[in-house]
């Protein structure tokens, strides 16, 4: 049974935080008062189905249930976690919380609060230890983290379950150990945002040039070692003495105005938003929304191939989420082995999904295959491992950018050296490529073919024994040219 979270206020980020939940499989009760709300879900709903699975290398689960809900009672009644995300007002907040712990006290609370410290949050409370933050960064469906901020008086074993919540749909909860005023990241965007107003306020630099400073320089560094790590290697061998011994003494130049602010009136808000106007007024939201995603996605998917960054936490994603699924069996057709979505990367001049792609697709279909049946990577490490010898592609429909591909596999035969297996690329159930390939397995060390030991034949021969009663595929034993009939 689907577990249920409650999300109070459905705006940009708590919008982010349901389509976090529903797309990892759980029922989301909404409540906002806003007529509007259900659109501008709607909206960031439709963004994070174009854009989250993009970055799992395996089946999502079901989505679940969306619910908009006529009052916040109706809302958190039989929830497993609520997450508050109403405007920046305490005593909104505070009434918010008091109406929730009336039907649900034992609830974990969390709090997008961007400023707030728990403290304050839980001040009145009828159970203040099931209160906390737990703040993310917009897009909440594609970036990872959410700080996670309890105060003394939090319940320290409920925290611990919150984090595995948090893991379990894909985030990185940052314990921030010592509540404070704007927590971690926020205190950084602050000085950043000040230093900007300042810079764009003095005839500077304009918000093109500000944003052309950060994504062309520093913020491709941040994004991938953040602050230290970067100031680290910047020290040379050295490292980060030296780096302090030589740039310390900056601390005392008068290079920023972090202790001052600029008088904010009507003055300055039409001079930044007349040139964040000229800047990007070409492009609705929507479309900025849509090419933060996929730039993202692009982002995020590098540090995963690397296993770096945020792309540890999504492998550890789908890590979490491929052992706790049911193993594949050989039934009544071939097996589903992996799940993919066409990336910008992936597409050609044409707008299709490019060749390579698709013997991509098929090694990541015959890799899960390969790691059901026990040659995975530590096996490989062993010195053995199997070997593509010979492959056959046929295509038979297009692929387009942001299309779900399903890879299945059927055994076609099998002995103790060789592997012979037929991998359809679906869509929509429907081929769009098969492909027909010959495996051997080989002693890595002496650089030939051996026999697979005891323990992987003993998983693949009842495979191949329930793929004998399948109709053999249409495509199998094709030569190149040959007609489709």
């Amino acid at each position: 049974m689907a577990r249920k979270a409650a999300i109070i206020g459905g705006g940009v980020i708590g919008g982010g935080w349901a389509a976090r939940f529903l797309l990892n499989g759980w029922d989301v009760a909404v409540f906002d008062p806003d007529p509007e709300a259900p659109r501008k879900l709607g909206e960031v709903l439709a963004n994070a189905r174009a854009a989250l699975p993009a970055l799992s290398d395996g089946p999502m689960p079901a989505e679940g249930r969306l619910v908009f809900c006529q009052t916040l009672t109706e809302a958190v009644e039989g929830a497993d976690y609520i997450q508050e995300s109403v405007s920046e007002r305490l005593d909104l907040k505070h009434r918010v919380f008091a109406q929730i712990q009336q039907v649900a006290p034992d609830v974990p609370i969390g709090s997008s609060t961007s400023g707030f410290k728990p403290s304050q949050l839980q001040q009145n409370a009828a159970n203040p230890a099931v209160i906390f933050v737990a703040h993310p960064f917009n897009p909440v469906y594609l970036l990872p983290l959410a700080e996670v901020v309890p105060s003394a008086a939090s319940d320290p074993a409920l925290i611990e379950r919150v984090k595995e919540v948090l893991r379990e749909i894909g985030m990185f909860p940052l314990h921030v150990r010592k509540e404070i005023d704007a927590h971690i990241a926020d205190r950084f965007l602050e000085a950043v945002w000040r230093e900007a107003l300042w810079l764009v306020k003095d005839g500077v630099a304009t918000t093109e040039e500000i944003d052309e400073a950060i994504r062309m320089g520093f913020g491709l560094r941040w994004g991938q070692m953040g602050l230290f790590e970067t100031y680290r290697v910047a020290g040379g061998e050295a490292g980060m003495k030296h780096f302090m011994a030589q740039f310390g003494p900056c601390l005392q130049w008068p290079w920023t105005r972090l202790t001052d602010v600029p008088e904010f009136n009507d003055d300055l808000v039409d001079l930044i938003a007349g040139q964040s106007d000229a800047q990007s007024g070409m492009h609705t939201i929507r479309e900025l929304e849509r090419i933060r995603d996929q730039n993202l996605i692009g982002f995020l998917r590098v540090l995963k191939e690397r296993n770096w960054g945020a792309g540890k936490v999504l492998l550890a994603h789908d890590a979490r989420r491929r052992a706790a699924a049911p193993a594949p069996v050989a039934g009544d057709g071939p097996m589903e082995m992996a799940r993919l979505t066409v990336l910008p990367g992936w597409i050609d001049y044409n707008g299709h999904m490019t060749e390579s792609r698709y013997l991509f697709a098929a090694s990541e279909t015959s890799d899960a295959f390969l790691r059901h049946i026990g040659a995975d990577v530590a096996y490989v490490g062993t010195g053995f491992s199997y070997y593509t010898a010979e492959t056959h592609i046929l295509h038979l429909g297009e692929a387009k950018l942001g299309d779900a591909l399903t890879g299945t596999v059927q055994v076609l035969a099998a002995d103790e050296k060789r592997l012979h297996i037929f991998i359809r690329i679906l869509k929509d159930g429907t081929p769009v490529a098969t492909l027909e390939q010959m495996l051997l397995h080989v002693d890595m060390g002496r650089g030939k073919t051996c026999a697979a030991p005891a323990a992987i034949l003993d998983r693949l021969r009842p495979i191949a024994a329930a793929h004998a009663t399948l109709p053999r595929p249409e495509g199998a034993g094709r030569h190149v040219g040959q007609r489709v009939s």
